[in-house]
């Protein structure tokens, strides 16, 4: 343990602020990546989230240390780490092609609570540390994540288009590129008036073509209403 937090383990006035200003602090750098990107529970929610956290354990250490309510301390942040799970199930959404997102803003929200209650029970440097790995997990891995998903070999496809022609057409555009089509699946659709066919793909990828290239490809295609990755 680092001796400069010593004399914050304490219940002090001192120590209460300190506690709660950096569950303030590393809760609104959590929450500023999640922002930066437009994702619906952002800057202030992390912050609200880590912050309460922070005071649910302070309340637990008073509650014990100077009410002397001889009670189970950790069961109050135990609550915390359970209660939060249904605040990241908002921000998990399914899009219209069956594909799950908000995964990362929910683990985000758990972990930010879990800095919160480090904090408000003086573990000064747990929650400094856990704040550090969970910004180097959303800033730089996500861009090692991205980079290694593009190089996948075999990836899930969702496609929508017009007629039989243009799948015909996409078909071809596939093997031309040396793309294996290892499962289709095709459906109709019929929304409103736009009348046309859904097909899902899970395709085998060679090294002269990336995710991104084949996705731009299969989209310029005539008659193809939309091509997105599952």
């Amino acid at each position: 343990m680092l001796k400069c937090f010593d004399s914050l383990r304490d219940i002090t006035v001192i120590s209460i602020f300190v506690r709660l200003l950096l569950s303030v602090l590393c809760g609104g750098l959590i929450g500023m990546e999640r922002e930066f990107k437009r994702r619906s529970a952002g800057f202030r929610t992390h912050i609200l989230i880590c912050l309460g956290a922070a005071m649910t354990t302070l309340t637990s250490e008073f509650l014990f240390l100077n009410m002397h309510y001889y009670l189970d301390i950790s069961r109050i942040g135990a609550s915390v780490v359970s209660g939060i799970g249904f605040i990241g199930a908002g921000a998990i959404v399914v899009t219209r092609h069956q594909r799950v997102k908000g995964l990362t803003t929910a683990a985000g929200l758990w972990t930010a609570a879990i800095v919160g209650l480090a904090f408000g029970g003086g573990f000064y440097e747990g929650g400094i540390a856990a704040t550090l790995l969970i910004l180097l997990a959303e800033l730089v891995f996500s861009r090692w994540e991205n980079l290694v998903l593009d190089r996948a070999p075999i990836i899930n496809l969702y496609l929508e288009y017009q007629d039989k022609d243009c799948l015909e057409t996409v078909l071809q555009e596939l093997k031309n590129r040396g793309v294996k089509v290892m499962n289709l699946e095709i459906t109709r659709t019929d929304e409103g008036k736009n009348r046309g066919s859904c097909a899902l793909f899970m395709l085998q990828l060679n090294k002269k073509i990336g995710t991104d290239a084949l996705l731009e490809l299969l989209r310029g295609v005539q008659g193809v209403v939309s091509a997105n990755e599952l």
